[in-house]
């Protein structure tokens, strides 16, 4: 929302258990999703704040892509970063669109920060389980609050409602002080 002013301190954690495919189905496992790729990014640019260009970020979204074999067009949901600070918005929505292309502008995206707040330390995790929903349950939640529009932040974020849809892959995006950044690429298991 252009009127946002910040996060809410949120908290949460989340246990996820990751194994080979075989193995999962040898015991009977119900898997939610495979982990296709992954990609991080450190710049150094300040202890605290991402570089406004957004390309540290969209690399690391690249990387992820790149090394699960897939394009921008493969991914049918991104969860972000979100934390709903002025610059952080802005600088994630031109790193999706350095990374995504126009194809940006026909992802669904949402952020799970509105929803719970934002848990610091485990909100890959938290980003990791919507994420595994949405490939799994075919349901991407809503980012809520987002009631004044940001020109600059011009993508479908999935306001105020959930949305039903088809999630085959699925890019979880994360961006963290330090200029640190990092970003995951789930999919459906489908042998």
């Amino acid at each position: 929302s252009r009127d946002r002013d910040g996060f809410v301190l949120g908290e949460g954690a989340w246990i996820f258990i990751v194994e080979e495919r075989e193995r999962a189905r040898r015991r009977g496992a119900k898997i939610y999703a495979e982990i296709l790729g992954y990609g991080a990014t450190c710049d150094a640019h300040h202890r605290v704040r991402v570089d406004e260009s957004g390309e540290e970020p969209a690399r690391a979204m690249r990387l992820a892509l790149e090394e699960a074999g897939l394009t921008p067009a493969d991914v049918d949901y991104i969860n972000l970063h979100g934390t709903s600070t002025v610059l952080n918005d802005r600088i994630e929505t031109r790193a999706v669109k350095l990374a995504f292309g126009e194809r940006a502008y026909r992802i669904p995206m949402s952020a799970t920060k509105s929803l719970i707040g934002h848990p610091q330390g485990a909100c890959g995790a938290a980003g990791l389980a919507a994420a595994l929903l949405a490939v799994h349950e075919g349901f991407i939640h809503p980012t809520i609050n987002l009631d004044v529009p940001d020109p600059e932040c011009d993508l479908d974020y999935v306001p105020h409602r959930g949305r039903r849809a088809h999630v085959r892959v699925a890019l979880i995006n994360c961006l963290s002080f330090g200029s640190k950044n990092a970003a995951l690429v789930v999919g459906r298991d489908e042998e």
